[in-house]
């Protein structure tokens, strides 16, 4: 198992009127971040938001190319981020107790926080497809080039954590500084994972790990997951 020091790149915020991150993904050009009642697009090289969208917004965030998803207590709502019209609704597996929320192969992965638990959900119906266990608890989820990563946040310990899909095995440890905790995960695809920063009101950016060939335990990662 690797462990290091997360390499923090930059950090976003505090922003005028928002109190926490809840939530984080990337569209390709924009983070948007969850802030309780609003969903708003952070341009990156700026730093500045650019947009918001009126919507309930307390825990994850994920974008399938098209449309957001965000965890609004018990639920999942799919939005179109052009109007902000909520499109569609499905149940949270963990009932309001939800956390990190991804996009990867054609589903959603869903984090339940103090149950420590990684869910892969049906868009569609809010169908459990299977259920990855955690040893730690889980505030943010995001899959890149075949790795699912998460954010684990315990007291004023942070870090972000690469998991084996299958076992649940922790294959890397990535320590964020103390007390720069983590609510809301996502990467851009490339070298970087944005990170939600809980009630600091702040965005940080991480630098990820040159991606090895294989897993730790030399099998190859699941093909065609992705980042959104």
């Amino acid at each position: 198992m690797k462990q290091s020091a997360a390499e923090v790149l930059h950090e976003y915020g505090p922003f005028p009127g928002v109190e926490g991150v809840h939530g984080v993904t990337f569209d390709g050009q924009y983070v948007w971040f969850a802030s309780g009642d609003k969903l708003n697009a952070l341009d990156p090289a700026s730093g500045k938001t650019v947009r918001s969208i009126d919507a309930a917004a307390h825990a994850g965030t994920a974008f399938d190319g098209e449309h957001l998803f965000q965890i609004a207590e018990a639920r999942i709502q799919k939005i179109d981020p052009e109007t902000g019209r909520v499109l569609a609704t499905i149940p949270a597996p963990g009932g309001g107790a939800d956390s990190g929320l991804a996009w990867a192969e054609g589903t959603l992965w869903v984090g339940q926080y103090r149950e420590r638990k990684i869910h892969q959900v049906d868009p569609q119906s809010g169908a459990v497809l299977r259920t990855i266990e955690s040893n730690r608890f889980v505030t943010g989820v995001t899959w890149v080039d075949g790795e699912l990563w998460c954010g684990a946040w315990e007291g004023d310990e942070s870090e972000l954590r690469r998991i084996d899909p299958d076992t649940g095995a922790l294959l890397e440890r990535l320590e964020m500084p103390l007390g720069a905790g983590v609510s809301g995960l996502e990467s851009d695809g490339e070298d970087r994972f944005f990170c939600g920063g809980g009630k600091s009101g702040r965005l940080r950016a991480v630098r990820r790990p040159a991606r090895s060939a294989s897993t730790e335990d030399g099998s190859e990662a699941p093909a065609g997951s992705t980042a959104e």
